[in-house]
């Protein structure tokens, strides 16, 4: 059997000793490979353009082009390429920024290595990830933001309802799989009906839809 794949990440932090410890901690992590790292946007973006990374590791507050503007740059130049930002900031308007501009994950620098693993694997799955203080910021807003988010007026199967919990929870495909006792397959058919029948083709969105129907629930 041919070995899977290392997921290959770029980190952009602009501080050296960060960005040099980082590398060392997710050097040690099995099945991650630092393919690069940049300490600029305009660095960053010219480097993943180069790598085609699975993920970019990024802080909000860089040098010359920010990681707000970076992320919307490699989102158009790199679709496949997702965006987990690492900042120190939890505040409302840089994680409303960061996933507008399409972040698939949102940490902040005091979070574990678990928890950066655990980022990184989920969003090259696929998925969203969010840490709790990021996740209560879209919890609030989806308070609001998602019209008709009730079960009978979506249309979505009782089937179509758990695996978008299970997705507003962070699980990957594969673990929502065995879970529930259907293939990944299967569950990757489920999301792709979820997003036709809700019009919504991002995970934040998703994230946020879920909360409002009352799926997962909502922080205070």
């Amino acid at each position: 059997m041919k070995p899977k794949e290392p997921i290959r990440v770029v980190l952009v932090e602009d501080h050296l000793i960060v960005r040099q410890g980082l590398r060392a901690l997710l050097e040690t992590q099995a099945g991650i490979e630092v393919a690069g790292e940049a300490g600029n946007g305009e660095e960053a973006l010219a480097l993943c353009r180069d790598l085609r990374p699975d993920v970019a590791i990024l802080d909000l507050g860089l040098p010359g082009m920010d990681g707000v503007r970076l992320t919307e740059e490699l989102r158009r130049a790199l679709p496949r390429c997702r965006v987990l930002v690492l900042s120190m900031h939890a505040g409302e308007e840089y994680v409303r920024s960061a996933v507008r501009a399409g972040a698939a994950g949102y940490l902040i620098k005091g979070a574990g290595l678990a928890d950066l693993v655990s980022a990184i694997r989920a969003v090259a799955a696929g998925e969203a990830f969010f840490c709790g203080a990021a996740a209560a910021v879209l919890a609030r807003d989806a308070r609001g933001s998602c019209p008709g988010a009730g079960g009978q007026r979506s249309g979505l199967t009782e089937r179509e309802r758990e695996v978008l919990r299970l997705v507003a929870l962070g699980k990957t495909s594969r673990e929502i799989g065995t879970i529930l006792s259907i293939s990944q397959k299967t569950v990757e058919g489920h999301r792709a009906n979820i997003m036709d029948k809700l019009d919504i083709h991002d995970l934040a969105g998703l994230v946020r839809y879920a909360v409002k129907a009352g799926l997962v629930p909502q922080e205070p």
